[in-house]
């Protein structure tokens, strides 16, 4: 992945998911939302590691799960691709799953901070309007 290519995956560093937890659910959100489609090339894991600053060994585990799944298929020559039997989730509830983890995140620190949820939900509601 060159450096003028935008940047496929984001780490929280404070998060309680470990980071190739993090890289697995991002990835599986990206294929079920049709971000990644069938035959579509990741990044290396060199390339990924160098972008997030991570250890290779965590972006390859996280690679090597996703293969395990069949989410990705490993190709010589050319590296880690999304899996031909992969497919958007066209099932409004598969992607909510998805996304659900990530809400119970959110929703943990809301509390943590002793914020109101009607305030939280405001603010939800202000950066899902934002455009990406």
């Amino acid at each position: 992945m060159s450096s003028h290519t935008p940047q496929l995956f984001s780490i929280v560093p404070g998060s309680t998911a470990p980071i190739y937890r993090q890289l697995v659910d991002q990835v599986r959100r990206l294929v079920a939302g049709g971000q990644l489609a069938p035959g579509d090339a990741l990044p290396s894991v060199r390339d990924v590691a160098l972008q997030l600053a991570v250890n290779p060994m965590t972006v390859s585990k996280a690679y090597g799960l996703l293969e395990l799944e069949g989410v990705l298929e490993r190709r010589r020559g050319v590296g880690m691709l999304v899996a031909s039997g992969q497919r958007s989730a066209s099932d409004a509830g598969e992607r909510l799953a998805l996304l659900r983890p990530t809400l119970e995140r959110a929703a943990r620190e809301a509390r943590e901070l002793e914020l109101d949820p009607d305030t939280v939900l405001s603010l939800f509601k202000d950066i899902l309007k934002e455009s990406p």
